[in-house]
């Protein structure tokens, strides 16, 4: 992914302290992901960052509303987001992580995109299942949802079911 001013924070230069940043995602940002799921929203991240000599830390409050598809009748939903995360990180050549909280940069970086870590703080909010609450989804997709679901009763059973019944006590 290419560098996004909007997201980008240049810690080169900063003295050891407190910043504070704002960070606005609109629909613009959530199509640079090209995540069907995750299609629009409006989702403001206040950042305070704390910078020392090695170690800087990111603390990051969402809230908002993202827009994605419903489950059940693919109309617009419209989820509220919010929340708190951290991000850590650090200057290294040699260091790895695998915690999902720490970004290591090489030695020399002066800047750092926190667009993938902002896009992921707003996608693990989402639900697994989002649906619109009872009587709001779109009635005539439901309709057809519903006519599937009803299945005929059939007089011509396979008897072998009618067996099985009669042998577990039904």
């Amino acid at each position: 992914m290419s560098r996004n001013e909007d997201t980008t924070v240049r810690f080169s230069g900063l003295k050891s302290g407190r910043y504070s940043y704002d960070f606005d995602l609109d629909k613009g940002f959530f199509e640079r992901f090209e995540n069907e799921e995750l299609c629009d929203g409006k989702v403001h991240i206040a950042a305070v960052f704390e910078k020392t000599e090695r170690v800087m830390m990111f603390n990051f409050e969402l809230k908002g509303e993202v827009t994605t598809r419903c489950d059940r009748c693919l109309g617009e939903l419209k989820v509220p987001i919010e929340g708190h995360e951290s991000l850590n990180v650090r200057l290294s050549d040699t260091e790895k992580s695998d915690d999902e909280n720490v970004a290591i940069l090489p030695e020399g970086s002066f800047e750092i995109d926190l667009a993938q870590w902002l896009y992921e703080y707003v996608a693990v909010r989402i639900p697994m299942q989002h649906v619109h609450p009872e009587g709001e989804c779109d009635k005539e997709v439901v309709s057809y949802i519903s006519d599937e679901e009803q299945v005929p009763e059939n007089d011509d059973a396979d008897p072998r079911w009618e067996a099985l019944k009669k042998a577990l006590g039904d």
